[in-house]
């Protein structure tokens, strides 16, 4: 079994580049492949406002889950594990090694990491729902806390949705929500390395993104995404950049003012991000710089 080596951090720190600099170091097209974990670039469409690289700038190197879903479906978290583990098991079949590629903390763990996702149940979910709006949170993490003490440490009283899916899982599986609360063990043999931009750096470069994406095209790839039904994505429309270019397409901002609004968003974004794969202990952090794909190599050890 072919161990996976995955890029990580937050978004404009060069993950991409650095995948294609480990892939041609592993051998190049026929050494490497690259899975998608950015949850956006799963769109068909959703190209300068994701940052996916083009076809024509991959070097010849096989990409997997992009442009996967219409923007009117919905991106399930469980469904994407078990895509892209078995876009890694036939990768791994070739003989080549498997690099996960993105900034989505949780599409990441659940691939590398032993993670179950229960089922759902809208009447279940829809009465929780209905007795926290009555009740108030804080009687159902009281709830919670009784049931799944773990749990209930774990998840604020102030998180309502949390609470809500964790006595819903309780309530269809009889099992204690916690038990199926990640933890750093992996499902196959993995190895991470982190981008790590020291945060100065890191703003001007999405200042000078999120201006290229407006110069690229973003308004034009966000009326196209609007014919295709973009506002009806429950996912694809919460992307960072096109309720900006909406905004400007209907005459409620100007496109100066979607640059800062883009700009702010995805400066938000990569603190969450940041902060979420700074909690994995496994990530061996990295600035770029000169070499830093051979650094990556040689501090995880090629798999």
């Amino acid at each position: 079994m072919s161990a996976v080596l995955a890029v990580v951090g937050p978004t404009a720190t060069g993950k991409s580049d650095l995948a294609l600099d480990l892939a041609e170091l592993l051998g190049g097209p026929a050494g490497a492949e690259v899975v998608n974990a950015d949850a956006m670039q799963l769109y068909r469409g959703m190209d300068i406002g994701t940052a996916k690289l083009p076809p024509a700038q991959r070097r010849g190197i096989a990409h997997h889950q992009l442009d996967v879903l219409d923007v009117t479906q919905e991106a399930t978290v469980a469904a994407y594990q078990r895509h892209a583990r078995e876009d890694l098991a036939a990768i791994a079949a070739r003989g080549r090694t498997p690099l996960l590629v993105g900034g989505s903390g949780l599409y990441v763990r659940a691939v590398l990491d032993e993670l179950e996702f229960p089922g759902t149940d809208p009447e279940v979910r829809a009465a929780l729902e209905r007795r926290a709006e009555v009740e108030g949170p804080g009687l159902l993490h009281a709830e919670l806390a009784r049931a799944d003490p773990a749990a209930a440490a774990r998840i604020g009283p102030a998180n309502a949705r949390r609470v809500i899916r964790a006595l819903e899982v309780i309530a269809l599986t009889g099992r204690p929500y916690s038990a199926t609360m990640p933890t750093h063990t992996y499902h196959r043999p993995a190895a991470q390395v982190g981008v790590a931009v020291p945060r100065p750096e890191l703003d001007v470069r999405i200042e000078a993104r999120t201006r290229a994406m407006l110069a690229d095209g973003l308004l034009e790839e966000t009326a196209a995404l609007l014919e295709r039904g973009l506002a009806r994505g429950r996912t694809a429309s919460r992307a960072v950049g096109y309720a900006q270019a909406v905004a400007v397409l209907e005459g409620r901002a100007s496109v100066e003012e979607a640059v800062a609004d883009i700009a702010l968003a995805t400066r938000r974004l990569a603190r969450r991000q940041e902060k979420w794969f700074r909690r994995d202990p496994r990530i061996t952090w990295l600035e770029p710089g000169p070499d830093l794909a051979q650094r990556a190599l040689a501090a995880v050890g090629a798999p």
